[in-house]
């Protein structure tokens, strides 16, 4: 008892550290239709923002997954926040002072996006190694943080623009700065430990030699792919293609979507070891299936807008849910096992956003089409536990 009260402090800084990340995947996304009337951006330029962030977190899921245990978790997973935290004071103060302010988004997309994918890569075997008695249930609950993160960004941020004015987002980009920096602090602090020990872990080779692996791999590639596909576009959809008001877009739009994949998650937090997981997971990719095409077929708004929101209640356990099977059937994958699926995830997380975007440009910036097209990812999941029910787990 006593051990797992000492960890309490690191669990709550693992939630706050999912509430970063779903700052910095959030924000900017916000701005999207602001950035371009601003900047004279186009959708291209506003496409690669999304695709340099999670290329960015991938590249650095793949570095991670050979060098955190050398360097630490302690280090790396200050230094993911003190990186993010430059990130979005880069974002509220680079556009202003270089020539061209894209060049300044564009890095601090980049510079952000490295803490990103450090706190990907980490947090999650933290809390993995923490004394719990479900561990499933622990994941899911630590992944809701990332989606609670996301309706904190995105309605804090809505009533920021309302009362101050969409025009001083620099000031709230540099507000958000100051999360990580905290958190930054309380990682300094509390007590972590590896989740396997040094010398026990399976070897990367063996890894990338494993069939197992690779089904997950690519359940984690369509997780990512299936939540950002819709997160990351849906309030530039609801403003452009339904033509709804930006407070009501966003509130309606990706705010909505965040909520009830955070409920999802919380469910299955309740939920975890009486109901199969594989399931669970195919009776939501079936859903996402129909979500995004709610979000796109039917012909009323307020449809569209619950199928957003639905969609966002499918891909809740797509994420967190793959871990825990990683976990259970390699339990001595360690780091590289969890910061390769991370890297995997980020790949659908880059993938998805841009599929839809370059399908909707060849559409003629049409996003029901590129939308449409984003619902291959959760018919690629139902494919992917098919695959897993023929492999077995390994020690």
């Amino acid at each position: 008892m006593q051990s797992i009260i000492s960890y309490r402090g690191t669990v709550y800084a693992c939630y706050v550290g999912y509430i970063t990340q779903a700052v910095v995947n959030n924000f900017l996304p916000l701005l999207f239709v602001t950035l371009q009337t601003s900047y004279s951006l186009s959708l291209p330029q506003i496409t690669l923002l999304v695709t340099a962030n999670f290329l960015t977190q991938l590249l650095t899921d793949l570095v991670s997954a050979k060098y955190v245990d050398k360097i630490g978790y302690r280090p790396a997973v200050v230094a993911a926040h003190v990186l993010c935290s430059l990130g979005l004071l880069g974002v509220g103060i680079l556009p202003g002072l270089l020539p061209r302010p894209y060049v300044g988004l564009l890095l601090s997309v980049i510079v952000y996006a490295v803490g990103g994918g450090l706190i990907e890569v980490l947090i999650s075997p933290i809390v993995e190694a923490c004394p719990a008695e479900n561990k499933s249930a622990a994941m899911s609950l630590l992944h809701s943080f990332y989606c609670w993160g996301s309706v904190g960004a995105i309605a804090l941020s809505t009533a920021f623009f309302a009362a101050f004015g969409r025009e001083n987002w620099p000031v709230l980009a540099m507000l958000w700065a100051v999360i990580p920096a905290l958190n930054a602090v309380a990682f300094s602090r509390v007590p972590i430990r590896q989740v396997v020990e040094a010398g026990e872990e399976i070897p990367m080779r063996a890894l990338f030699r494993s069939g197992l692996f690779w089904v997950l791999a690519l359940l984690m590639v369509c997780a990512g792919a299936s939540e950002l596909a819709m997160s990351q576009w849906a309030s530039a959809f609801a403003e452009e293609a339904l033509h709804v008001s930006k407070t009501v877009g966003d509130l309606a739009g990706p705010c909505f979507f965040a909520v009830l994949m955070g409920a999802a998650r919380a469910l299955h937090a309740k939920l975890a070891g009486r109901v199969s997981l594989e399931r669970y997971i195919a009776g939501c990719a079936i859903l996402c299936v129909g979500s995004y095409a709610m979000a796109v077929l039917l012909p009323h708004p307020v449809w569209n807008l619950l199928g957003c929101g639905l969609c966002g209640f499918a891909v809740g356990v797509f994420w967190p849910g793959t871990f825990s099977i990683a976990a259970a059937r390699l339990p001595r994958g360690g780091t590289a096992l969890f910061a390769l699926l991370a890297l995997a995830g980020d790949l659908g997380c880059s993938s998805g956003p841009t599929v839809v975007g370059l399908v909707s440009g060849a559409a003629g910036d049409n996003l029901k089409v590129g939308l449409l097209a984003a619902a291959a990812f959760p018919l690629a999941i139902l494919l992917g536990l098919a695959a897993l029910r023929r492999c077995r787990a390994e020690a």
